[in-house]
């Protein structure tokens, strides 16, 4: 199916978005935000869409407003948000969701989950790569807002993630009440790249990816 580009207003900027749908004409939407150095249009982004829409999952792909100057210094978090939301309330007018789901690779995902756990309305959270603390900086955690969530989440990460040591994240969880589904992607790093040697390709993690997040829609809304 053909993508559709929309032109959305942030302020007094405007950023662009990407809708492709899935097909499965169910009314579930999920707005994806990129890593930090990521774009709509960035290999990764286009794999991980590609294998949801195979899922028959709707996706809208956006650029923060940093990358749609061309900067790659990266907006901070309340900038983040702002442009965010700006394209989730476009997905509102345009598409009228029946379940909205937010999130995304790593610091686009982390961004959706600060705001989830301030209640910004939205039915769900799938996380791709969380980015708990940078790498070899373990005492540096970004968990403080993650037990405010009170939206169902399911979160990949990869065991080799650098970004993501499974321990800190395991403990990191602990206070969580909300329906957390962690799901742990061996060999993977933080761009879902796997060894040679694992015995697998990158394909085949996405299909996992894939697969997982299919059941979780449908255990979740029935999707």
């Amino acid at each position: 199916m053909a993508d559709t580009s929309w032109t959305i207003p942030v302020g007094e900027e405007t950023t662009t978005a990407v809708f492709r749908p899935g097909g499965a004409d169910d009314g579930v939407v999920f707005v994806c935000a990129h890593g930090a150095g990521g774009r709509l249009n960035d290999k990764g982004m286009l794999a991980l869409a590609k294998e949801l829409e195979s899922r028959k999952l709707d996706v809208v792909r956006f650029n923060f407003l940093y990358r749609e100057k061309g900067s790659g210094r990266p907006d901070p978090m309340p900038r983040l948000e702002k442009c965010f939301d700006a394209v989730v309330a476009r997905v509102r007018e345009e598409l009228k969701p029946r379940v909205l789901i937010i999130g995304g690779r790593s610091m686009g995902g982390r961004a959706a989950s600060m705001m989830a756990a301030k209640d910004f309305d939205c039915d769900g959270l799938l996380l791709f790569a969380y980015p708990l603390h940078p790498p070899g900086q373990l005492d540096k955690l970004r968990d403080a807002h993650l037990p405010s969530i009170k939206v169902p989440v399911l979160c990949f990460n990869g065991t080799r993630d650098t970004f993501c040591t499974p321990e800190l994240m395991t403990n990191a969880l602990e206070p969580v009440k909300t329906k957390w589904e962690m799901h742990w992607l061996e060999g993977a790093d933080h761009s879902f790249h796997v060894l040679k040697s694992s015995g697998r390709n990158d394909s085949q993690v996405l299909e996992e990816v894939g697969s997982a997040t299919e059941l979780w829609l449908r255990q979740n809304w029935g999707a």
